[in-house]
């Protein structure tokens, strides 16, 4: 069960970033992280509400409302690192330092990995940042830029373990999703907010009538971050948090995938290697030895 919501916490987060890339293409990304939030807390209401959820409010909510500052904060330094450097580098990096967290975490907390999950974390690991398209040569990356990319991984594998501890219950979870979301769109409104009274517009050129063309899309963003949060907290209460942790930071291969479907943008011979490695540590995971 772990293996199979993990893998599904890859699937759901690589296709929102594949989604996501692509509508910051013509929206600011501060429009893109709040909008889709705010989709999604609509929905997550509607759900606490339907499933009485709000009556598994508690102390652990904390851990919700921590995911709900970082996650913005995190998401922020992400996408101003993919602006000043190159997303062959940001991207792997993010990923490996996403993962770093929870293992530290699950690790210290007693959690010891067989020899053959231990071998599937390495291949996995490697696999993850050779299918996400590495640069070998060229100018090297600003400090800056590498900076802001430990400090979003950071903050990604944060919320990892945040969220995972928010509640012990299905209905418990969807609340603190939604106590997430709410506390996304507070911090990440404020943030846009700053930036229009800056002089940036938040709206694309056609203003309301061109947002709402993005609508479905952003929806769909929003959506799938909120389940991934949920697929991974089921994942890692279910099972070694080691393997979700691992499992659930392929997305970039899911991204890379979908933008040779999608966009068919050609995958390197490096990517592909990437993504067979990849597959392969997935499947020394599930296995369990």
């Amino acid at each position: 069960m772990t293996a199979v919501f993990a893998l599904a916490t890859s699937l759901l987060w690589g296709l929102a970033d594949f989604g996501g890339g692509l509508l910051t293409r013509r929206l600011h990304a501060l429009t893109v992280v709040v909008v889709s939030q705010t989709l999604a807390a609509v929905v997550l209401g509607g759900i606490v509400v339907i499933t009485g959820g709000w009556r598994e409010a508690g102390p652990q909510l904390w851990f919700a409302v921590a995911a709900g500052i970082v996650g913005p904060a995190a998401m922020l330094c992400f996408y101003r690192a993919l602006a000043l450097g190159p997303m062959g580098v940001i991207s792997p990096l993010t990923a490996i330092g996403t993962v770093l967290v929870p293992l530290s975490v699950a690790i210290v907390a007693g959690e010891r990995p067989g020899l053959g999950q231990a071998a599937g974390m390495v291949v996995a690991v490697i696999g993850v940042l050779l299918a996400a398209g590495p640069r070998v040569g060229g100018a090297s990356v600003a400090r800056q830029t590498i900076v802001l990319t430990v400090i979003s991984a950071l903050g990604f594998g944060a919320v990892m373990t945040l969220i995972a501890n928010a509640s012990t219950t299905v209905t418990g979870l969807f609340l603190a999703l939604f106590v997430q979301r709410v506390c996304n769109v507070a911090v990440g409104g404020a943030a846009l907010y700053a930036t229009v009274r800056r002089g940036t517009p938040a709206l694309p050129e056609g203003g309301f009538a061109a947002l709402r063309g993005s609508l479905p899309a952003l929806g769909f963003i929003g959506v799938a971050d909120v389940a991934a949060n949920g697929t991974y907290a089921i994942a890692a209460q279910n099972g070694p948090v080691t393997m979700a942790a691992v499992l659930a930071t392929l997305y970039p291969v899911v991204t890379a995938v979908a933008a040779l479907g999608v966009l068919k943008e050609r995958m390197r011979a490096i990517q592909t290697a990437g993504a067979s490695l990849a597959l392969v540590g997935t499947v020394l995971l599930a296995s369990g030895g």
